[in-house]
């Protein structure tokens, strides 16, 4: 038997949740900053460091997600180019998903947290799929 990839194993986990889960994604992408130092530059010339910037973000019901193609396919339909997309849920109650303005403040949360590098609460995956680790 194959062992289900991170990805697969966090729309499981929300699957078999009580509560009907919204899984909440925010893609971002490596930029230089402004006050870089020429060392800094070097480095993410060579495709090394640089400051994630949230480029979008999305909320899917568990369900609507067999595997990670299905996301980054969709990604690929608004033309923006990310390296690393951040994931977590978001739980309904009384047997109701979470509503859309609860979403949207999940998200805004979410895109300041990724914003100011506190994203480690977070899944983490590269454009491939696998999970990625912050030192």
């Amino acid at each position: 038997m194959t062992q289900a990839s991170h990805f697969q194993q966090l729309i499981d986990a929300a699957l078999d949740q009580p509560e009907p889960q919204r899984l909440l994604f925010v893609f971002a992408a490596a930029e230089l900053p402004k006050d870089a130092s020429p060392a800094q530059r070097e480095r993410f010339l060579r495709g090394q460091g640089g400051a994630l910037a949230p480029l979008m973000c999305v909320d899917k019901a568990p369900e609507d997600l067999r595997d990670f193609a299905v996301l980054t396919d969709e990604s690929r339909l608004v033309g923006q180019t990310w390296s690393v997309v951040f994931a977590a849920a978001l739980s309904g109650r009384n047997g109701r998903p979470p509503d859309t303005a609860e979403v949207d403040r999940a998200l805004e949360i979410m895109v300041e947290a990724v914003r100011n590098g506190g994203f480690g609460r977070f899944a983490a995956y590269d454009a491939a799929g696998d999970p990625v680790i912050f030192q």
